[in-house]
């Protein structure tokens, strides 16, 4: 996995975001290794729907998610997985085809 340190992307109060999967990352954040498994389980999501429906979906589900109680962005289902996943280090070995949107 490609990670570009930079000053812009993301902004500030993030550490990294998975572009494409190319992780960009603040000069000085600390990738620690759930992040990274985080980031990595964005990747397998992007490379199973097409990165550019990827997008789409993810900002669809976030604008409709805007209007229901909650965190918006916790709650997209992308996320959920994410988070719900990133400690697991074998987590991408078992996972299951659109397990995003698995229960």
């Amino acid at each position: 996995m490609k990670i570009i340190r930079n000053s812009i992307i993301p902004f500030k109060g993030f550490c990294a975001i998975n572009l494409f999967g190319v992780i960009f990352a603040r000069h000085e954040a600390y990738l620690s290794e759930t992040v990274l498994n985080h980031e990595r389980i964005h990747t397998a999501q992007m490379k199973e729907l097409g990165y550019v429906l990827f997008y789409v979906i993810y900002l669809i589900e976030w604008l409709v998610r805007l209007l229901l109680p909650g965190n918006a962005y916790r709650n997209i289902s992308f996320e959920r997985e994410a988070y719900n996943n990133q400690r697991n280090s074998f987590y991408l070995e078992r996972r299951k085809s659109f397990a995003m949107w698995r229960k």
